[in-house]
């Protein structure tokens, strides 16, 4: 594998594990393929609560990558995650989480499958050790994301790499001719300088992915985009405990905490219960009725008004920095 590789691609992972990723591949970093080492931990079962990891450098399909690198496939990832949606005697999903991010194919499809799966049965995301990134992408659209201790998570943001060889070519005496048809067919090509129209039209791609990023967030943690651009870590990430007080995540617990709490925690037929109640609330406030607060859960109710005081703090926050 070559640098050329990484030319232009859109990416939605930490900056260091590129650049790691780029060493390896120019050889300046040993890599050992150990195809046995490199396969991801398999989906497990703790009671009714199916725990699925989502581990390393995130790609759309299996590749090399996957050897390299130690990558997990969105596409089979999301194949697991739907098999678990399915079956009735899953109660909750959890995804294991320790991921820097990686490409952005297939990104959105996945968040939004995870979005939807809401509604059927509680989806919990946990960071141990890290979601970064793409990583974070899709952890935002669970129904809770928790923390471990000495988890980070954040990085919202995307980026592409140019790579341009041509001062190499030109020392090792090498002249390269692209012979093609179409204005724009090789356009950001790694062999000379990136133009400056070129480079507006890269810029234009990673503007629509982080676009679709923040809405992401914007959606899954229910808060305004402001907030997310703003207040989540601005493309940094954010520890356990600075992100809980940010809104990034719900709570900080460990892994293994999870699982108890979610085995040991409400049904999956209470879940829907209370999804049905707050569906019904919702239509009644849109339709500018009070709504019937004593039909919810009182812990929902709780958690409703210390979401709306969090969001509400925020944007004076952000009122107050602007000033």
């Amino acid at each position: 594998m070559k640098i050329e590789a990484f030319n232009e691609d859109i990416w939605a992972i930490l900056p260091a594990a590129l650049a790691r990723m780029a060493a390896m591949a120019q050889g300046q970093i040993e890599v050992n393929v150990d195809l046995a080492a490199a396969v991801r931990p398999n989906p497990r079962r703790a009671g009714a609560v199916a725990v699925l990891p989502l581990r390393g450098v995130l790609q759309y399909r299996p590749s090399l990558l996957a050897a390299l690198f130690g990558a997990t496939s969105l596409e089979l990832w999301g194949q697991e995650f739907q098999r678990a949606v399915a079956d009735d005697g899953v109660k909750a999903i959890i995804m294991d989480i320790d991921s820097p991010g990686g490409g952005v194919d297939g990104l959105e499809e996945l968040a939004d499958i995870i979005y939807q799966a809401r509604d059927r049965k509680p989806i919990v995301a946990v960071a141990d050790t890290l979601a970064a990134s793409a990583a974070y992408w899709l952890a935002s659209q669970a129904s809770e994301i928790v923390a471990s201790p000495s988890s980070e998570v954040g990085s919202i943001g995307v980026f592409a790499m140019h790579i341009d060889i041509s001062k190499a070519l030109e020392e090792f005496g090498i002249k390269l001719t692209l012979i093609s048809a179409g204005k724009y067919k090789t356009e950001g090509n790694p062999y000379e300088p990136l133009t400056e129209e070129a480079e507006g039209a890269i810029q234009g791609r990673v503007d629509d992915y982080y676009g679709a990023f923040v809405g992401a967030v914007a959606r899954g943690r229910d808060v305004t985009r402001a907030d997310v651009t703003g207040g989540f870590g601005e493309g940094r990430v954010v520890g356990a405990r600075d992100a809980k007080k940010l809104g990034m995540v719900d709570r900080v617990a460990t892994l293994e905490e999870t699982i108890v709490r979610w085995s040991s925690g409400p049904s999956a037929a209470t879940f829907a219960a209370r999804m049905r109640q707050r569906e019904a609330a919702e239509k009644e406030a849109a339709a500018g009725y009070l709504p019937d607060l004593s039909a919810l859960d009182i812990k929902e109710v709780e958690a409703r008004k210390h979401r709306a005081d969090d969001r509400r703090r925020r944007r004076q926050r952000l009122r107050e920095r602007a000033c």
